[in-house]
């Protein structure tokens, strides 16, 4: 399948790429709207995974040209800000699918070729751990305030101490939890 990656973070881009090309899909990256809609001129994908926010843009604001290029599209929205808001709007304008970030490759395929069971619950095996997402949402804040703790904690709504004792916990794929 041919597809196309819109998404202004580069190295996210090129490891979802490269993932998906082991899997033997034929990727594409843009990471802005002008360019998706050049590399959409040249060749329309069989599949779009779009981002929310793309820089100062708004990834919604591919879905109704990608529609328009080919009814046949399978376009899915990614973001790290999922909310039940926006998933509605994507869905609304045209979105087969929307799903919060970082998503796995595995979760992508399955999106990409229905193939997922008539259970609502994923396995375990393509679920992205609710420690890895929130340390993700942490780290944006963080990238968004400039290394701010205290202006990070305000846009996450918590206290600033509350903040700093989960940035010296940060989850690893080596630290597993008895509880979790």
């Amino acid at each position: 399948m041919r597809g196309l990656l819109i998404d202004d973070d580069e190295t996210y881009a090129r490891v979802l790429q490269r993932s998906l090309q082991r899997r033997s899909f034929d990727v594409r990256v843009a990471t802005g709207i002008a360019e998706a809609m050049r590399c959409v001129r040249e060749e329309i994908p069989e599949f779009a995974i779009v981002d929310l926010k793309l820089r100062d843009e708004s990834g919604l604001a591919l879905i109704e040209p990608l529609r328009q290029a080919s009814s046949e599209m399978i376009i899915i929205v990614v973001t790290g800000y999922a909310s039940v808001a926006t998933a509605v709007e994507a869905i609304k304008r045209g979105a087969d699918n929307y799903l919060p970030k970082p998503v796995t490759a595995e979760a992508l395929l399955r999106a990409l070729t229905d193939t997922a069971s008539d259970d609502p619950v994923a396995p375990a095996e393509t679920m992205t751990p609710l420690s890895r997402l929130e340390w993700e949402h942490i780290a944006q804040a963080m990238t968004e305030t400039r290394g701010n703790i205290s202006a990070a904690a305000r846009l996450l709504g918590m206290h600033r101490r509350s903040l700093q004792r989960k940035l010296a916990k940060r989850p690893g794929p080596e630290r597993i939890h008895p509880d979790d």
